[in-house]
Parts: C-alpha cells; structure tokens; sequence
C-alpha cells in the first residue's frame, strides 16, 4: 500500500493541497533557492556556526522584514529562464539592428561637441554606478528568503549587466568617431571626480554594505533604482531627443522596459510583504525615508549636469525624480516618503 502511495503522488505536491496544476513558473521556481532547502539545520552545508551560516542567519533569517511564509510571493510577469532568455534575444535583435542602422549612417558624427560632453558625463559614466546597482541586485537575490525573489532579483541583475554592457558598446563606438574626445578613458575619472556624481556615489558605495537582505531590496529596488532611473532613463532620453540623438534616444527606450519590469515585481513583493505583515508598513517606511534623503542628494547634482546640456532646470528634475519613487511607494505601502 505505501509503495501504490508513493505511485500515486503528483509532482506538484511540495505545494500542499493545491488542487490545481502549478504553472511552468511556479514549477522551475518552487525549491529552487538551495539555501531553503527544507529539514536542513542551516542554509550551508557546513557547521552552523560557520561565518557564512552566521551570515545568512543574521542577514536574512533574522531580518526585520519578516513573514509568515515568503514563498506566497509571485513575481507578476512569471519570468522562467526560458522566457527571460527568449524575450531578451528579441530585444537584443532589435538594439543590435538599431546599432547598425546608425552606424551605417555615420549617426555620430553628426553630435555636437555639446552633446558629446553629456553622452560621456551622463551615459557613458553609467557603467560605473550600474555595475554597483547590478552587484547589490545580485546580493539581493543570493540572500533572498524565497526561491521566487531569488528568481525575480536575478534576472533584474541581469538587465543590469546587459545594460552595462551596451553602455560600453557605445563608449567604444563614439570613441572610434570621435578619437580625441577620450571616450573609454575618462569616464572613471569623471565617476570619481566629478561634483555631479559624488552624491550618487556615496549612495551606491553605501548600499553596497546594506547587509540585511530586507535594506537591500528596500535601498536599491524601491530607492535607488527608480530615482536614477528617472534621471538617467526617462529625462535623458528627452534631453537626447531635444539635441537631436535619436539613437540615445531609441536605446534608452528599450533599457527602460527592464526598469519598469523590476519596479512591478519590487512593487509587488512590498506590498505581500505588508500583507502577509502589516508591521512591514513602517518598516519600509523608516528604511525608504533614510534611503530617499541620500538618494534625493544625487539627484541633484545629477540634474544640475543634465540641466547644462539641455535637461528640464534642475530642481524640477528632482522634483520629478523624487515623484517617480513616491509613485512606486504609493503603490506598495501607501506611505508618502
């Protein structure tokens, strides 16, 4: 009788009496996060007291941003591998059709001197301060507390790559047009120098060591990602159409699809959280407040760099940056920060 038992169990039943067919999402995604494994004494396998064991003990399970049970958390567009893989590949056709087609134009050329300076303050400087975001998202997701975070976090960590990468591959371009600009070699110089990204700086360096995974997700995903995002997606994708760079402008647009993706499934997993836990309200609350003063200093000296090449006047980039935050706040929380 207990071997017909075993026969005649589903492979959906880790889920519990669900009496439904789980999606291929929840499938490729339930148990999936090797540190959560059930019955285990500690997230390694190695001494519990060892200091990675201590680590995820003191970062993750004794956090302050807490439920019941975290795998309730579904990520709203029920990304798999698969379906990460294929919907990037077709946005990775049309960006590198994009590439092409002004190129073969001499596009590049046609920048002022103006404009040029911007790309190389503005766009290409990025692949520092992203690199740092994509390093904390990938943090966020190693300490997840449920395999669906883990999954949603590290593909938002891989839209951070990708962008970085072709954040890089347009340095090289307007390096080969334009030799003497020092494209490729001066952006770190600028990242590390320059007044206009010192505020941002110290905000991304700083949330490198937001150890608790609950901070992180809170700094970088209801924070720090739509602040900059604004200012440095949506306002200079607008400054790029002004100056006449259509091709800022185009690929800005499709880097912006990652950004509004990872807002819903940060939105979404807030809210579960205040839910599941409705003490996670001020919780997040208190963390977005300290979070939103160092994040709304960057903006400004972002802005106040936008601004001299064509951007909206500072203070109402800041403004619209800060709106941008409080809109995904409001949708999670309802808080005002």
């Amino acid at each position: 009788m207990a071997e017909q038992t075993k026969r005649r169990k589903r492979t959906w039943s880790a889920f519990g009496d669900v009496r439904r067919m789980p999606s291929e999402y929840e499938i490729v995604s339930h148990g999936a996060n090797w540190t959560l494994r059930e019955g285990r004494k500690a997230p390694l396998e190695q001494n519990p007291s060892s200091p990675a064991n201590m680590w995820f003990r003191a970062y993750r399970d004794q956090s302050p941003l807490t439920t019941d049970d975290w795998t309730g958390f579904r990520d709203p567009d029920a990304l798999t591998y698969r379906k990460y893989v294929a919907m990037q590949d077709g946005q990775e056709s049309a960006v590198s059709a994009a590439l092409d087609e002004y190129s073969d134009a001499g596009h590049d050329k046609t920048l002022t001197p103006g404009w040029l300076n911007a790309l190389q303050l503005l766009f290409c400087t990025t692949r520092f301060p992203l690199h740092g975001c994509q390093q904390v998202q990938a943090y966020i997701a190693y300490m997840a507390p449920s395999p669906y975070v883990t999954n949603a976090a590290t593909f938002a960590a891989a839209d951070l790559l990708r962008r970085v990468s072709l954040v890089a591959y347009r340095t090289k371009e307007l390096g080969i047009a334009w030799p003497e600009h020092g494209f490729g070699q001066a952006e770190r110089g600028m990242w590390e120098g320059r007044a206009a990204w010192q505020p941002a700086r110290e905000l991304i360096e700083t949330a490198l060591v937001a150890y608790d995974w609950g901070e992180a997700f809170t700094a970088m995903n209801l924070v720090i990602g739509p602040t900059l995002d604004d200012l440095l997606l949506r306002q200079l994708r607008e400054a790029a159409q002004a100056s006449g760079d259509h091709l800022t402008w185009l690929l800005l647009g499709y880097l912006s699809a990652d950004s509004e993706r990872r807002a819903r499934w940060s939105a979404d997993l807030a809210r579960y959280a205040v839910t599941q836990r409705p003490a996670n309200a001020a919780l997040i609350e208190k963390w977005t407040g300290k979070w939103g003063r160092r994040a709304d200093a960057a903006a400004e000296g972002i802005a106040e760099a936008l601004e001299t090449f064509g951007g909206q006047p500072h203070a109402d980039a800041v403004a619209a940056a800060t709106a941008a935050r409080h809109r995904l706040r409001q949708e999670t929380t309802g808080g005002s920060n």
